[in-house]
């Protein structure tokens, strides 16, 4: 078996690995609906994106992973990565909420590269509202989410790196928590035509979420009609568990012109979640002798009933000496009806 045919194999488990979640509804009237199980999965922060390179292509950067950021959309990526670095990115996302990304990576040589990074998603303060209280009951709440990840990738030949991740998963609701472990898988593949490179991952496979803790615990009488039993019985609503937000990507990189002072990439991912329908994302970047870079996308294509499209951007790398290099990028995503996001990224290779 030839190494081509190898990795054409394996990108080919992964999307047989990856389940099929729209479903067929037969009305009354004999016509079909597509169900697409929108909203019923848990930790919904993990498909936001990481780094404003990324976004600005439109989350096309499956095949092109080669930062930090790789350890969100391909950790197979990480393997391409050239010394060690360290990057942050924030963004203020929709509805004010503060959404931060953290990651270090240290290049181990011929043993491949590990990294860490930290998702850190929180919602502020926001009035506690009941029933009886719509405007406020006086108390406060707020919405925090991480995930702490832990990634390793090594290039396998010159042309083939695979890369995975194990990450700890926490959401907290005020005073109720839900914990989950689950794994990231990808490959990277330089194809024979050198410009052209196919990537493929799979995100956040793992077990189901609940949620536990005090603010679903109460106090009943079992048998109100009856005296002389148990008045008080503590007991706690039993929450349902969600699965994770499942993700399997493949994508296109391809380097339409490359010279000596300037190169424009061509990109394109298909995404299959497993609460949503299945949809595209296209980008491209034109980067001047390796200073100044400039990004457009658009993400989330044929999505049903999407809000996210158009993205853009732009960065600058600059060479502080011989070893030491710093990238800043940003990022515009556009979200229809609920506006915009901006994004900002700071990557630091040593």
């Amino acid at each position: 078996m030839t190494q081509t045919t190898s990795i054409l194999v394996l990108v080919a488990a992964l999307l047989a690995l990856s389940p099929t979640v729209q479903a067929q509804n037969v009305l009354e009237n004999g016509e079909t609906e597509t169900i697409t199980k929108v909203g019923t999965t848990s930790a919904q922060f993990l498909k936001l994106g990481v780094g404003a390179r990324a976004i600005s292509l439109g989350g096309t950067f499956v095949a092109e992973a080669s930062d930090l950021s790789a350890l969100y959309w391909n950790p197979a990526g990480l393997a391409r990565m050239n010394g060690s670095a360290v990057q942050l990115s924030h963004t203020q996302y929709l509805a004010d909420i503060d959404y931060n990304y953290a990651a270090v990576g240290i290049d181990l040589g011929a043993m491949g590269t590990v990294a860490a990074s930290l998702l850190f998603l929180d919602s502020g303060d926001m009035a506690v509202r009941t029933v009886e209280e719509p405007l406020g009951t006086g108390e406060l709440f707020k919405k925090q989410d991480y995930a702490i990840q832990l990634t390793y990738a090594r290039a396998l030949t010159d042309r083939f790196s695979i890369g995975g991740t194990v990450k700890y998963i926490r959401e907290k609701i005020w005073h109720s928590t839900a914990t989950a472990t689950a794994l990231d898988i990808g490959v990277l593949f330089t194809t024979p035509y050198e410009r052209l490179r196919l990537g493929a991952s799979m995100a956040n496979f793992g077990p189901r979420m609940q949620m536990s803790g005090r603010d679903i615990l109460f106090s009943t009488d079992p048998a109100p009609e009856e005296q002389g039993n148990v008045e008080i019985v503590n007991a706690e609503f039993l929450a349902e568990e969600f699965t994770l937000p499942l993700l399997f990507r493949v994508g296109l990189a391809w380097d339409a012109v490359r010279n000596a002072d300037y190169r424009v990439v061509a990109l394109v991912d298909a995404a299959h979640p497993n609460d949503n329908s299945e949809y595209m994302n296209l980008g491209s970047e034109f980067i001047f002798r390796d200073l100044i870079s400039l990004r457009v996308g658009y993400k989330n294509l044929f999505e049903t009933d999407g809000e996210q499209g158009l993205t853009f951007g732009g960065g600058l790398n600059l060479r502080i000496d011989r070893s030491i290099r710093a990238r800043f990028d940003y990022a515009y995503a556009d979200f229809g009806r609920l506006e915009q996001t901006h994004w900002y990224t700071f990557n630091l290779q040593f």
